[in-house]
Order: C-alpha cells, then structure tokens, then sequence
C-alpha cells in the first residue's frame, strides 16, 4: 500500500477511465434502462485510483479511503510532542513547524535543512540564524517536490515527473535562482507519481519509478530503480519489480543499497506486509506484482510465477504501514546499540479497518544483512484509531540527533538522547 498518503489520492489522479470490452454476444444487445427508482450508477474511478478493486457491498471495505491531512500546518503549540512516546533516555522536540505536508529531508554541509512537499509546490529550506531556526521557501510553483538530495553544495529535487537542481544552495538561500531541469523524461502518472531520491557511495543520483495504479502490469518504465549520474546522463535500472519505494539508504559498511516497498491494497486487510529489501546485484527482480512479501504468489497476476524466480525481501514491516523514509544510524548520540540500524518512519495504513504503522521503527539486522528485529522508536501518531501525525522522512544530523518529518501537522521533530529537556516551540 502506499501511504504515503496524507490526501486523498483520488483527489490527485486525473483522466477517463476506458471502459472495458466484452467478447459475449450479450454485450451486443441494448442495454435493459434501470428499474424505477435505481440509485444513479457510481462514476467511473479514474486511471490509478487507490479505490480501484475495493471489495464490493462490504461495509467494513466502504469506509476505508485515503485520510486527508488538516488543510493548513499545525500551529507550533498545537502539535502532538506531548502524546508521543520515546523510550526511556530519549527527548523529542519541535526542530521547525508551518511548512505544510513536510515530507523528504535533506541537510547540507552548513546545517541547512531542505523539506520538500507531496502536496503542494513548495521546497522549505530551515536555516539556523542568530541562535534561532527560521523557516524559508526555497522554490515553488513545483509539482509533487517530494525527494530530495544534497551533495557537494547542490540541492537536488525530485518532482512527478522531472529532477532538478539548485547549486551553491546554501550561498542563495535567500535569493534562490530557479532550479535548474537536469532530467525531464519520468513518467507523469499521478499514482504513485511522488518520487524520493538519494545520491550512493558511487555518486550516482538514484531514483524510483513507481507502479501506475495499485497493482498492475506495468511497463519497463514503471516499477523500478534507476541510477544516473549526477547530471542526468547515463541511466541506467538497477531494479524491478518495485510496487513504490518511498525511502532508501545505503549499508554503512557493506555499502548496499537497502529500500522501504509499500505492499499492494485490497487483498485482506493483513496481507501482504510492507518490504525490507536489500539490492545485491544490478538488474534484481523483487516480485511485484507477480509475487508479494516475498512468499505469497499475487492472486491476480501470479498464475504460472513462483516465488522462487524473484529476490525475497531481507524483512517484513507490517500490513499496510506504508513504510516510508528510511536512514542507517551511523552518529554517536544514541546508545551503541544503535550503530548501524535503520531507522524506518511508518506513515501508517489508510486500507485497513484498524490502522497500523503511525510511528518510527528500529530495524536491526543480522550478520547476513537480513532483518533481525524491529522495536519502536517513537509511537503516538495514532490516537483512537485516528492520526494525530503521521511521519514520513528521518534524517540523522552531525550532531547525533535524528529529524522526523510530519506530513500530517506540517511539522520537523528533533529526536535527541541524553539529559531530559524541554521540547523547545521554535
């Protein structure tokens, strides 16, 4: 599934739906007119709508659609620190707030924080002046600005359908130029149109294209990774079978490329379960959507596959939790019992009667790479079956200390450890 989504995505997805053909001889004659009385026929879902093989007459399935986020960002005295919980030794504070659907992070080499945005057109960039953080709009008039990605003073951002770039950013943050298109060729399909993006350890700019609806055959532009450089030259996919990563992170020391993959909708409200997936080799296949959760043969598109033929994800995340950002913890703040674990934000299920994910995860892994445990982090962001946040992106600083964005309130949330201090409403 995918969550991400802090609206509607119904709301997002545009065009016809193409009405179906039929071979039988029946389909040939005039169609009876509907019985007196007849509520109106619903209107044709259009092309990618996560509605799409929603069960029919079922109650419980009838409710359950996207959760549109507040229309404007908490006020900084208005946003949950106080619900939510962190283990013992741990703080959480407000880093930043008012920048509406904060998703990706970024930092530059000055401190700078860059936020993009899913659902409006704005890139944020936090700059710490004077002893106190200020909040900037960096870019706007963007569409879907969600990745982004920093390296050697550039910024780059990942749009629906292009990436671009800003460089010397730090130097103009206060009279940014506009960004400069250096990839215009993605798809442009609304579902599952939001990118993040991430440079490696080859530095090679990486980035994901999703599958068009919620579970398709997709074409070989859809459903994959690619890796390009740094200019947008040389493509090349590294992956498929990819249903829609929202967050990657390479091994601090194996150096492999380690991806969050949102499970599909409607097949039971527990299955299949949001992926952990590790890439070994370029040209990896990880099942979708011929295979789910690595052991469950999709019944729609599954028939003559084997599990077997396709890479099984290295661990499960949960039912529907829309797995999103993730980043290995390689700072000295935490406890050492933190070194090198991924740090995963789970946006939380909108397909699911009873609402799962709506926090941040500790993943540790096993020698062989594959996933050992998972513990909680922070949790809070559902209260009474609703959400009162919902994380998307973690960051760790220099400093030791880990960002998480918050879609939902429009909100960056400090995670520090240490003496207890008092959350700070900058």
């Amino acid at each position: 599934m995918i969550s991400h989504s802090s609206a509607p995505r119904s709301l997002l997805l545009t065009g016809a739906f193409l009405s179906a053909f039929t071979l039988s001889a029946a389909a040939q004659q005039p169609a009876a007119p509907p019985a007196a009385g007849a509520p109106p026929a619903a209107a044709p879902l259009p092309p990618g709508s996560p509605l799409i093989g929603r069960p029919a007459s079922n109650e419980a399935a009838a409710k359950l659609a996207p959760n549109a986020p507040p229309p404007i960002p908490a006020a900084p005295d208005k946003l949950p620190t106080a619900k939510l919980k962190v283990p013992a030794g741990f703080n959480i504070e407000v880093y930043a707030a008012g920048m509406a659907n904060a998703r990706s992070l970024a930092v530059g080499d000055k401190g700078t924080v860059f936020v993009g945005s899913r659902l409006v057109d704005k890139v944020y960039a936090i700059v710490n002046k004077d002893g106190k953080r200020e909040v900037k709009v960096l870019a706007s008039g963007l569409y879907r600005p969600n990745g982004m990605a920093f390296k050697d003073g550039t910024l780059y951002i990942a749009e629906q359908s292009k990436v671009s770039k800003i460089e010397k950013v730090e130097d103009v943050i206060d009279n940014p130029p506009k960004p400069t298109v250096i990839l215009d060729k993605l798809p442009k399909d609304e579902a599952h149109g939001w990118k993040f993006i991430g440079i490696g350890p080859d530095n090679k700019l990486y980035v994901p294209v999703g599958q068009p609806g919620n579970n398709v055959l997709n074409d070989d532009d859809h459903g994959l990774i690619r890796r390009m450089n740094l200019d947008g030259s040389s493509p090349e996919v590294i992956a498929r079978g990819v249903r829609n990563t929202v967050g990657f992170d390479w091994h601090p020391e194996t150096k492999q490329l380690y991806f969050t993959d949102n499970g599909r909708d409607w097949m039971s409200e527990d299955v299949p379960e949001d992926e952990l997936n590790r890439i070994t080799k370029v040209g990896e296949h990880f099942g979708a959507p011929y295979c789910l959760q690595g052991n469950i043969v999709d019944p729609e598109f599954g028939w003559g596959k084997s599990c077997s033929e396709f890479t099984a994800p290295v661990g499960l995340l949960g039912p529907h939790s829309a797995a999103l950002g993730m980043r290995f913890y390689t700072g000295s703040m935490f406890p050492k019992s933190f070194k090198n674990v991924a740090i995963i934000a789970r946006h939380g299920s909108w397909n699911r009667t009873k609402k799962v994910g709506g926090d941040v995860v500790v993943v540790k892994l096993n020698k062989d790479g594959t996933m050992k445990s998972m513990e909680p982090l922070i949790t809070g962001f559902i209260e009474d079956n609703k959400y009162i946040g919902r994380p998307v992106d973690v960051l760790p600083m220099k400093d030791g200390s880990l960002l998480v964005s918050d879609d939902w309130n429009g909100a960056v949330y400090r995670i520090t450890y240490g003496k207890q201090k008092v959350a700070e409403k900058n």
